[in-house]
């Protein structure tokens, strides 16, 4: 069987301080067949700068402006011609070089359409602060508030094709409904990848302010509903509650 070709995508928009490190991570892995696709929403510092310095090992780069961070990634599927696909922001990385070589052994010895892991939160030092244990999947545990981490979910680009992209009416919430309509909802065989495979620093714009927390609850709940969670106002209570684990 020949090697799985892995698109990764990372999108980003006046990264500067954090997209060299993504990208090295990136073009520092050991396995050989990754497409990386690289979508800059127009950036205004030196972030293109830096992007171009790599060049000769990226497939596909576009800077335009675009309606957030979903329509980007979109525009990245949609260029994308690896057999695998996941998302690797600018402000993230991969804990190591072996990370791409795990996800693509992983996919051919289970049948699997989705892929995850496990992810910890780093400070601007790189000290971790925080770990997201996924742990197995199990049919029903988005009715109790479970998601997996985004930045580890890779899955194969037939289920884009017959699922449909990242919604963007879904805000803020748009990788957590993609998630639950294809693991939840579409129910597609999922393997859980014990092991840390990207590292990404804390913060993040659906936490900046009261005002786009309670934007982001109503946007998860939309995405429940939508994706038939069971009583979905308990599972978005239990979906922060979760998330107190990671801090110990």
């Amino acid at each position: 069987m020949p090697d799985l070709k892995i698109s990764v995508i990372t999108v980003c928009r006046n990264a500067e301080t954090t997209i060299n490190a993504c990208i090295s991570s990136v073009i520092n892995q050991t396995y050989n067949n990754v497409e990386y696709i690289i979508i800059d929403g127009a950036s205004t510092d030196n972030t293109l700068a830096i992007i171009k310095k790599h060049e000769s090992h990226v497939a596909v780069i576009v800077s335009e402006p675009d309606k957030g961070i979903y329509d980007a990634i979109n525009k990245g599927i949609g260029l994308a011609t690896g057999d695998i696909i996941g998302v690797l922001n600018a402000d993230d990385f991969f804990s190591g070089p072996d990370v791409l070589y795990s996800i693509a052994a992983a996919f051919k010895a289970n049948m699997a359409d989705v892929i995850y892991g496990d992810l910890d939160y780093v400070d601007k030092k790189g000290n971790v602060v925080r770990k997201w244990r996924s742990g197995k999947y199990k049919h029903g545990k988005f009715n109790r508030g479970w998601m997996p981490p985004h930045p580890t979910f890779y899955c194969r680009k037939e289920l884009f094709e017959k699922f449909g992209n990242y919604s963007l009416v879904f805000g803020t919430a748009a990788d957590y409904e993609l998630m639950a309509r294809f693991i939840h909802l579409k129910q597609v065989p999922v393997y859980y990848l014990e092991m840390v495979l990207v590292k990404m620093t804390a913060g993040g714009v659906s936490n900046s302010s009261y005002k786009n927390r309670i934007k982001a609850l109503y946007y998860d709940l939309k995405a429940m509903y939508n994706n038939e969670i069971n009583f979905p106002p308990f599972a978005l209570m239990l979906k922060p509650l979760r998330k107190l684990k990671q801090f110990l």
